[in-house]
């Protein structure tokens, strides 16, 4: 087994050193194949062989090497043979910087190559010599030999471009340069509007029931009833559109009417912004912005540089550096720019921020590549400049900006689509109803159209299954409430203003309050069950500080002054590893994109993209390391109180698929190398095989550093011959110029020169967690949330930042995914889940780690319904090295295998696909930029905010949104149900029972109110009670208090009030004679009469499920029931002054005037609602839950922890629950964020999953235990033999431990 181990290491070992000299800077098959001649005697044999060949084959040489260059920019690495795993294993060999130990690389993983041996070396001389037959002067180029770009930087596939004639008509008519954000135009208001209301089915429904009504002698109440609630409806939610349209009309008229200055004929001319169009030459002064998307021509500063501020684009505020072409740099003079002849061709207009492939045709010149750093954006402004000269490419509509000012996707809360289907089922009731009416009025029609002749039920109208279906169709149409849709929003956007204005989330600092961008998922915050976090930035500070670095396996911290460190120390004395120290350092302060200012006072700032790059240049200054200058040629350096000056060739910029940034510099020494910092697992994989002297060393100090908890980057370095730098230039510029793929191909170009990396060591940089994170995971795990975290950091980062944040515990186990295919995945992730669902254990204490590259295996179709058990089974799950693509992968696996709501939060960019994924997205106004706020749902400036904005405002708008919605419902099925009562007493008629006025005011004005109070001011504890006892947040989590169940009790509830309400009031009226006088009245008088009752009623319920009351609560109770009494008084002296409300006249004082009325309005009301004090008195009593138990100890003022000492025989796991509220209650975040976390030690039941074991712990861990759980790692299954005996060493100190073998 040993001798097996060690030749498949060795057969890996050639692998990688194979590829190693494969990819060396460009030196195609040849260099590799020299370096692997040293370790080889016949190899040697065959290359003094080949010594005798060498000058006539040395020109072929170059030619193929340039090809393999060209062709693999453009494709790729061509695929090699395989057969290196059966050769013998090289003394000088290392072991593997991959975990697979094959050191294959991402680009190049999928090509296996050998060693070359005596025969295959013979080959290569051959292969050579047919080469240079083939490629003799004369030869006619075959169109494989050709470029992969052409001479116009084109590919064959270009497709479609946009060409621009510099100083000439354009080619085409382009779009102008006005914008409009409004939704509306005069013309387009009413169709659109009208398009975007009626989208809605309550709103068709009320539609359809206004038209029905104009059917003459269809309509029992009336023809108009229906039509002006719904018109009132509309018109309120029109005004609502066209203020805030107005207001966008208004912003976007003082934008377009911006002035610029613009070429015309050879003067500057100062027009409108909207009066611009693509080519047109403007001028943009300092702090201005501009306009449209230009190409920058020239500027004020030497070499055509200008400074600019993205915030408006994407939230940044440092200074980015923007560089015109040479070619143009020198158009300083009006003159200058009237002679520019040409034109530019670029890509169509498009929504990416970062990109831009385009090319300058300057007549007589050669084309030269436009990209990113030539492009000044609309929404950007101009500072530390005076002017710039730039040529129009998008405008109006078409600019990057525009373009993505797109709305975010539509999100519908789950209460919202409860209650769609709900109003579905009521519609099929109402449906049923009509059909039931119909057929009785049809049948209580012929049994009574002979003896009951003087009702005249003879005609035709009356005989009519189709006209009484419309009559109580028309009738029974307020079942479902004309209101709720506008009363949902008016609520919904007080509550967003509620959010906004919660001084407990406004962060200070940065003048950062919360902010609700949608209130259409308020009550979704109430009901989260699954928060996937971002880490950097959203769990921690994001504000980098460099600490320590390995420099040659030393590891060096900072000290106050550089003449103390140790690292200065070395570098005077000359220590052995000076040179590596110097270079390391140099490495640190050029490779960047760092823009210096120094201020007045000689201080130096920094102007970063990103706060690691400011950190470690910070950190080579505190080393003496200081870089002061930057130009687009060069960067200037104070190494030690020395002047070095680096010009800078090319910069391979950093993207989240290379994980990496490259700088080619020629030294003042005039050597041209590559400086490179990335991830360690890229870095390491593009090592030479000498330039790996420092790598056990520098690996164990990464693993150190991540233990700590901090952020890692490897730094490597190479030295590049000038040849071989030439060729690889050519290749570089041409895929610089290709429009199409031009990213692509920059990538495969920069895969050519970055290897043979010499790795000098690894820096670290702490990222401190934000105030408050240990306490807002505790409080949120306790309220029954689960956590996840998708970080692209490292492993081990991620792991300890759990620890730190209290998301994972010393008593929990870690199962660790580090698997490099897909069968080894699948074995693991089948494991793991079968051994776990054959556990008897209800809550699985694990932590589950997976990386990036597992987590592509485990998405893949056949695992990922698997892999989705295994994770909800696990307590925690980390997702580390992921993608942002994977991110929203994730989220939306959770989000649509679990029906659960989830919740996603993040502060960056790579945030913004899986905020958009979750039900409710969260954005975190952070150090990277607003991008991820301005995608989000909700914005909060800390993620301890998230506290209060879930259990506080989440929970009480989950209750409030859950009470309006069932009282509106209610309180319509008490009254219009009525109507079938009446029905039922009037021989199935459909005659109304009340005035029609009074029908349709009944949602609009007499019980608008109180739904309106439970909506804004309904809570049932206060925000202290709720941070305090996070559990109380499962009452929304678990949607109690709304869901099918619940609604449909409120349904029979209000059928049953209906019944009293009818019944009760018509008892009193059997006899017809209500005075004393022996006067009689009309049906009209028992229909107010039920009416007033209904009122009374509907109100005094709104009092007995509000739990808090306020003035204003007060106010809409009691005020809704004067409000009826004084419209009585009002109304019933309407006629004759206006012509209408006729039978209506006098009504107040045959109501007022019998004691009838006012011995039913004490009965009725009483009676109806017995039932319902009854039923709560008991609830209360005996089945009282904890949220109500809490709520009364805080009536009581009285210590909320005695609660936990009642018996309650309503739930039988109610002791436990109350064990965790007393421990959740230590959980407490105070106004200034710290307090102490107490908590006992207590003997619980815990699943360990440890060497494929299930260990049921039944004792209290020892500190040695708990630090052995917290190293432990699983990776596939397998422990080190250490660990193996760690592990057992442990276990044997348990004599109470029982081990179930799974």
């Amino acid at each position: 087994m040993a001798d097996s181990g060690k030749h498949a290491s060795g057969g890996h070992n050639v692998a990688r050193n194979a590829q190693n000299g494969r990819n060396g800077h460009g030196h195609g098959h040849s260099q590799g194949r020299q370096l692997q001649f040293l370790d080889n005697p016949p190899a040697r044999e065959a290359a003094f062989n080949v010594r005798s060949l060498w000058p006539s084959i040395q020109s072929g040489v170059r030619r193929l090497r340039s090809q393999v260059l060209r062709r693999t920019a453009t494709t790729g690495p061509a695929m090699a043979p395989s057969g290196g795993a059966d050769l013998p294993p090289s003394d000088n060999d290392h072991a593997a910087p991959s975990r697979s130990g094959a050191g294959i690389t991402e680009t190049d993983g999928s090509n296996p190559h050998r060693r070359l041996g005596e025969s295959s070396v013979v080959g290569s001389v051959q292969s050579l010599k047919n080469f240079l037959k083939r490629t003799r002067p004369g030869r006619k180029k075959r169109k494989d030999d050709e470029d992969f770009t052409s001479s116009a930087g084109y590919d064959a596939d270009d497709g479609e471009r946009r060409v621009i004639n510099l100083n000439g008509p354009q080619p085409t008519k382009y779009c102008n340069n006005r914008i409009t954000t409004a939704k509306y135009s005069f013309i387009s208001f009413l169709p659109a509007f009208l398009f975007e209301q009626f989208r809605r089915y309550s709103n068709c429904f009320f539609l359809l029931i206004a038209i029905l009504q104009q059917i003459p002698e269809v309509s029992p109440t009336g023809r108009y009833t229906t039509l002006v609630p719904l018109m009132f409806i509309l018109s309120v939610s029109a005004i609502k559109e066209i203020i805030e349209d107005i207001k966008r009309h208004r912003a976007d008229n003082e934008i377009n009417h911006r002035l610029i200055e613009r070429l015309d004929s050879g003067s500057w001319n100062t027009v409108r912004w909207s009066e611009l169009t693509v080519g047109d030459i403007i001028k943009v002064g300092i702090n201005t912005f501009f306009p449209a998307d230009l190409i920058l021509l020239s500027s004020s500063e030497p070499q055509g540089m200008c400074f600019i501020e993205t915030a408006n684009l994407d939230g940044e505020t440092n200074l980015k550096i923007r560089q015109a072409l040479p070619a143009t740099a020198e158009l300083l003079e009006t003159k200058d720019l009237q002679r520019l002849q040409g034109r530019i061709e670029c890509e169509l207009p498009n929504r990416h921020l970062y990109e831009f492939n385009g090319v300058l045709r300057e007549t007589g010149k050669p084309p030269a590549a436009l990209g990113n750093d030539q492009v000044l954006q609309r929404g950007a402004i101009l500072r530390n400049t005076a002017w710039v000269f730039g040529i129009v490419v998008y405008s109006g509509q078409e600019t990057k900006l525009m373009m993505n000012s797109t709305s975010a996707p539509l999100k519908r809360s789950t209460v919202d689509k409860l209650t769609n289907t709900q109003i579905l089922m009521l519609f099929m009731i109402l449906i049923s109803l009509c059909i039931v009416s119909g057929l009785c009025n049809l049948f209580w029609t012929r049994e009574h159209s002979e003896t009951d002749w003087y009702l005249g039920l003879t005609d035709f109208k009356t005989k009519s299954l189709g006209y009484n279906l419309l009559t109580f169709f028309i009738l029974y149409n307020n079942l479902i409430p004309i209101s709720l849709q506008v009363t949902l929003e008016l609520v919904r956007f007080l509550q967003a203003i509620f959010i906004n204005y919660d001084i407990e989330m406004y962060h200070e600092e940065s003048n950062t309050p919360a902010m609700a961008r949608t209130s259409n998922l308020n009550e979704e915050l109430g009901m989260v069950k699954y928060i996937f976090s971002d880490k950097t930035g959203t769990l921690t500070q994001n504000v980098m500080e460099f600490k320590k670095c390995s420099i040659a396996g030393y590891v060096y911290t900072a000290e106050r002054t550089p003449e103390e460190s140790q690292l200065v120390q070395n570098i005077l004395g000359r220590h052995e590893t000076s040179a590596v120290i110097e270079e390391f350092l140099e490495l640190l302060s050029v490779c960047h994109t760092v823009i210096p200012e120094r201020r007045e006072n000689g201080e130096m700032i920094y102007h970063a993209a990103s706060p690691d790059e400011r950190a470690l240049v910070e950190g080579a200054q505190k080393f003496g390391y200081i870089f002061d200058t930057r130009t687009p040629k060069y960067v200037e350096i104070n190494a030690l109180g020395v002047r070095k000056r680096y010009e800078v060739l090319n910069v391979l910029e950093f993207t989240s698929t290379r994980k990496r940034m490259s700088l080619i510099v020629r030294t003042p020494e005039n050597k041209i190398k590559l400086f490179c910092k990335g991830a360690d697992t890229v870095i390491y994989e593009r090592l030479a095989p000498q330039g790996q002297a420092f790598r056990e060393q520098t690996l164990r100090h990464l693993e150190e550093f991540a233990s700590d908890g901090l952020r890692t980057l490897c730094l490597a370095v190479s030295d590049i011959r000038p040849d071989v730098y030439q060729e690889w230039s050519q290749t570089f510029d041409k895929a610089s110029v290709a429009l199409q793929n031009r990213e692509s191909k920059l990538e495969d170009a920069a895969n050519l020169i970055e290897n043979n990396l010499r790795l000098l060591g690894a820096t670290a940089i702490e990222d401190r967690l934000q105030d408050g994170v240990p306490e807002t995971i505790a409080a949120l795990l306790d309220a029954g949330i689960y956590i996840w975290v998708l970080t692209g950091d490292k492993q081990e980062t991620a792991i300890n930042i759990g620890y730190s944040c209290r998301l994972i515990s010393h008593s929990m186990d870690i199962i660790i995914l580090n698997e490099e295919s897909l069968d080894a995945t699948r074995e693991v992730i089948h494991r793991h889940y079968d051994e776990f669902k054959s556990s008897s254990a209800k809550d699985v204490n694990v932590a589950l780690v997976i990386d990036g590259t597992t987590l592509k295996y485990a998405l893949s179709c056949d695992l990922r319904n698997d892999f989705q058990d295994l994770c909800l089974l696990c307590r925690v799950v980390i997702c580390c090295r992921v993608s942002p693509m994977q991110k929203a992968e994730v989220v939306e696996m959770v989000t649509q295998s679990t029906n659960a709501v989830t919740l996603a939060i993040g502060d960056g960019a790579n945030d913004v696909a899986m905020i958009q994924k979750a039900n409710v997205g969260i954005g975190i106004s952070g150090v990277e930029g607003l991008q991820a706020a301005c995608a989000s749902d909700y914005s909060i400036a800390q993620f301890r905010y998230l506290q209060r904005l879930l259990l506080v405002h989440g929970a009480w708008n989950y209750a409030r949104i859950s009470k309006l919605i069932l009282y509106s419902f209610y309180k319509n099925v008490c009254l219009y149900v009525i109507e079938l009562w009446f029905a039922v007493y009037s021989g199935w008629s459909g005659q109304i029972l009340f005035e029609r006025w009074t029908i349709g005011l009944y949602n609009v004005v007499f019980t608008a109110m109180p739904p309106f109070a439970m909506g804004l001011f309904e809570k049932f504890c206060t925000a202290e009670t709720m941070l305090r006892y996070p559990m109380l947040y499962k009452t929304s989590q678990n949607a109690k208090l709304f869901n099918v169940k619940v609604f449909w009790i409120w349904i029979f509830n209000a059928l049953l009030h209906s019944v009293f309400l009818f019944w009760l009031p018509l008892a009193a009226y059997t006899k017809e004679v209500i005075w004393s006088d022996g006067k009689t009245s009309d049906y009209l008088l028992m229909g107010n009469l039920v009416y007033t009752y209904v009122i009374v009623t509907v109100c005094l319920k709104a009092g007995l499920i509000t739990n808090s009351w306020t003035w204003l609560t007060h106010l809409a109770i009691w005020g809704s029931i004067v409000l009826w009494f004084s419209f009585v008084l009002i109304y019933s002296h309407v006629w004759p002054t206006f012509k209408f409300a006729s039978n209506f006249r006098g009504m107040d004082i045959q109501l007022l005037s019998t004691p009838v009325f006012y011995f039913c309005l004490l009965l009725v009301p009483i009676t109806t609602l017995l039932i319902d004090v009854i039923c709560k008195l008991i609830h209360n009593t005996v089945f009282k839950t904890l949220t109500e138990a809490v709520r009364e100890t805080e009536i009581r003022r009285s210590d909320i922890s005695e609660v936990m000492n009642e018996p309650r025989s309503s739930d039988s796991g109610f002791g436990y629950a109350l064990g965790k509220l007393i421990r959740s209650s230590q959980v407490l975040i105070s106004h200034d964020h710290r307090f102490a976390v107490h908590s006992e030690s207590s003997r619980v039941s815990n699943l360990r999953v440890e060497n494929l074991e299930l260990d049921l712990e039944l004792e209290t861990d020892t500190e040695q235990q708990q630090q052995h759980r917290q190293r432990q790692k699983w990776r596939g299954g397998q422990k080190s033999p250490d660990a193996v005996a760690r592990s057992a060493r442990n276990n044997t100190t348990s004599p109470t431990t029982a081990t179930l073998h799974m």
